[in-house]
């Protein structure tokens, strides 16, 4: 199957980085930095940025805040990126309204987290989730992480789901193989995965892509790795995966987001403090953080780039986010 694509169609891209939010030394919003780090996201090799989403603090950035990232990320990557915000919260009514600011703004696409603390009944995740596709015209990604929501998307849910005609992709944040491929075998939801360490695990039972943490330092070994397996190399993407493990792990040895802008600290790249209740990186972090970066194989080897260069993840936008975009 070499040089042929076995990945199912990925509406969003390959690989899409889920954006840390750039803040100055008070904590204010860094715009100037937000569309640095965007345009060099986008150079490293990420298909499209999701914004205020948990790596993005949104919990802590105000509604006008979000639109002034969104607004600032759009203008700087928005013609060669798919850029998905963020909207989700435990209420369906602010959801809704974020949907429809975000659509406004330009936003290709939504990222809807299922509703968190309350705890609501599948019939409940159910009504949110169409409640927030129908408000707007644009390709709406679930972001089903029951770590953090305390409710998983039940798999019969997702497969109600799959038929709304605006609910086109999941991130998978569930670490549930076997219900992930259920719903992919019988509906025509495009999977990313949204968790670093389970990408090449979830491409093989049909997922599209990754929606990524670590693709802030790492994204030409991980954009490597899922061409490597799309153009019918598992053996390379394995040994791509193998490389990546010490940051898999190192990225999330504490709170993602904190661990993550230190490494765009040592890099050089605009990031700075984490909002509270979250911390800054201790020097003990900072110190293991190094070693897990120095441990791992951030670029891919010269000769597996070159024999790389003809197998592309970056796809044309799709009709949906294509119409989504043109809803400023």
């Amino acid at each position: 199957m070499a040089g042929m694509s076995v990945l199912p169609p990925a509406p969003f891209g390959r690989l899409l980085t889920a954006m840390v939010t750039p803040f100055d030394a008070d904590g204010g919003l860094d715009l100037d930095g937000v569309a640095a780090l965007a345009t060099h996201l986008v150079d490293a090799g990420s298909d499209g940025l999701v914004i205020s989403g948990t790596t993005g603090e949104s919990p802590t950035t105000s509604d006008a805040e979000k639109d002034q990232l969104l607004r600032t990320v759009l203008g700087a990557v928005g013609d060669r990126a798919s850029v998905i915000a963020g909207v989700g919260t435990y209420d369906t009514h602010h959801t809704i309204e974020l949907a429809k600011a975000a659509e406004r703004a330009g936003a290709h696409g939504l990222l809807v987290v299922t509703p968190y603390y309350s705890k609501p009944p599948q019939a409940g995740l159910a009504r949110h989730f169409r409640s927030v596709a129908d408000a707007t015209g644009l390709p709406v990604m679930i972001y089903d992480i029951p770590g953090r929501s305390g409710v998983p998307v039940a798999t019969e849910t997702m497969l109600a789901l799959a038929e709304h005609p605006n609910i086109v992709a999941v991130k998978d944040a569930k670490a549930d193989l076997e219900a992930s491929s259920r719903v992919i075998a019988n509906t025509d939801l495009a999977y990313y995965s949204g968790d670093d360490a389970l990408t090449l695990p979830l491409l093989a039972v049909g997922a599209v892509g990754l929606v990524s943490v670590v693709a802030h330092v790492g994204a030409p070994a991980l954009r490597a790795m899922i061409a490597a397996f799309d153009a019918g190399d598992p053996v390379t993407a394995r040994e791509l995966h193998q490389g990546l493990l010490p940051i898999f792990k190192g990225i999330f040895s504490t709170q993602g987001v904190i661990t993550t802008k230190a490494a765009l600290t040592l890099a050089g790249l605009p990031g700075g403090p984490v909002r509270s209740p979250l911390v800054d990186a201790t020097e003990d972090e900072i110190a293991q953080l190094t070693l897990d970066l120095a441990a791992s194989t951030l670029t891919p080897p010269a000769d597996l780039s070159l024999a790389m260069a003809g197998v592309t993840t970056r796809p044309a936008q799709p009709t949906l986010a294509v119409r989504g975009a043109a809803a400023s």
